[in-house]
């Protein structure tokens, strides 16, 4: 009978992990259509190439070294050892609190969990630097990404290693709002400054100019993938599903992590309208995206009420920053160092509210620790590109589109117009 129930637990606990991980896999085409209907129609050959080509290099770089460094578990050549199933159950069953308390699933199911989160903090990345990067910088800094800059800052936290043997982080991120979120908008934030702004979109005097994107149904089908993935992305980080009290977490992490998303895209439409006198469909778009990233830190703790409020306070803070920034003329086409960064350090900051075992100087400690360790780093290899090869397309490439010179195909040519 234990050896029936634990099969049945370690089979349910597995699959559970799976379906979330292709759920956060899911979130790919999410950001794919998002950017794509964010950025003009002469560059959306290019942003999708590079969403497809950053997901395969993340996959490789996390299975060729990345997992090893976050987990100290090497898995590429060795492979997953099959499971001892007589040796597994004695160990939970030495357990105090039996099988209820235990998470057991596969370790293939945990490495595949854990690669999709890689590709998100990418994925964050490829929409800051849209319009005006190389297509083969930016896929050799994903590569330096993937494999080490993402790993290192993971193995802090999630790994439970010292910070390069020094101090230990005592931060609370139930799903990464500072690991996964704030880690790519740093990279991000780190590649714009080097990069520049969009050729017209700051004049001399500085005005903004709005650059509109191409195609706004497919900016709100990619924003309603992500809010969909988001279950998985939270969801999923229960780690387990095979007891009463671990279903009782995941159903209440679906809720918080919805009620967020409805609140920001509230809060964000209704602030826009005030400073806009416009009822503005990207900026309520980026506030659903704002209140899930404000609820990954700690989705489990706060009441419905709660996470609906913070959600809310995400979707004002990225109208406020996303206004900042191009005041202060930071071009990031999407929002993404918005959405994820400045809302992210956001979510990190709300979770002593409802968590008692964090606390804000260790919250303020761990954020500090991620995006100080990921701006630099970043910094340093986008630089080294820039001197070997180069990040930003000509100003004539630009102006024509980065489809054609980097990819050689428009997405549109029936409206575009073709070269010949």
């Amino acid at each position: 009978m234990e050896q029936n129930i634990f099969h049945l637990q370690y089979a349910m606990d597995t699959f559970y992990f799976l379906v979330c991980g292709a759920l956060v896999m899911w979130m790919a085409a999410g950001f794919s259509m998002l950017e794509a209907g964010l950025v003009r129609s002469k560059n959306t050959t290019e942003i999708l190439t590079k969403n497809v080509a950053l997901f395969a290099i993340s996959c490789i770089m996390y299975l060729v070294c990345g997992y090893a460094i976050m987990y100290d578990g090497g898995i590429f050549l060795s492979g997953i050892e099959s499971v001892d199933v007589d040796a597994t159950l004695g160990e939970f069953a030495a357990r105090e609190d039996g099988f209820v308390g235990g998470s057991i699933y596969s370790g293939a199911s945990d490495f595949f969990f854990q690669v999709v989160f890689v590709a998100t903090a990418m994925s964050i990345v490829s929409g800051a630097v849209a319009e005006r990067m190389k297509l083969w910088a930016f896929l050799a800094f994903a590569v330096v990404m993937t494999g080490f800059i993402y790993p290192m800052e993971g193995s802090w936290t999630w790994g439970g290693q010292e910070v390069f043997g020094l101090y230990s982080l005592t931060m609370v991120d139930f799903a990464g709002s500072g690991i996964v979120h704030m880690a790519g908008a740093a990279a991000a934030l780190s590649g714009v400054l080097l990069l520049g702004a969009r050729k017209g979109k700051y004049t001399k005097e500085g005005k903004v100019n709005a650059i509109p994107g191409a195609n706004m149904p497919m900016a709100t089908l990619g924003t309603f993938i992500l809010w969909m993935g988001w279950f998985g992305f939270n969801g999923g980080s229960v780690l387990k599903l095979g007891d009463i009290g671990s279903a009782n977490s995941v159903a209440v992490v679906f809720l918080n992590t919805n009620a967020a998303a409805a609140g920001g895209a509230i809060a964000a439409l209704v602030l826009a309208a005030i400073l806009f006198k416009k009822a503005d469909l990207t900026m309520a778009l980026n506030g659903a995206l704002a209140g899930l990233v404000t609820i990954t830190a700690e989705p489990s703790t706060p009441t419905p009420l709660q996470a609906t409020l913070f959600g809310a306070l995400g979707g004002i803070l990225v109208v406020i920053s996303i206004t900042s920034l191009d005041k202060v003329k930071i071009d990031d086409p999407v929002g993404a160092i918005s959405v994820h960064g400045v809302v992210g350090l956001l979510g990190l900051l709300l979770v002593p509210i409802t968590n008692g075992d964090a606390t804000l100087g260790g919250q303020i400690i761990g954020a500090a620790t991620i995006f100080g360790w990921v701006f630099v780093t970043s910094f340093i290899v986008w630089f080294a590109l820039k001197a070997v090869m180069g990040i930003r397309v000509t100003e004539e490439q630009e102006y024509e589109g980065v489809d054609r010179s980097e990819c050689g195909i428009e997405a549109y040519p029936e409206f575009v117009g073709s070269s010949k």
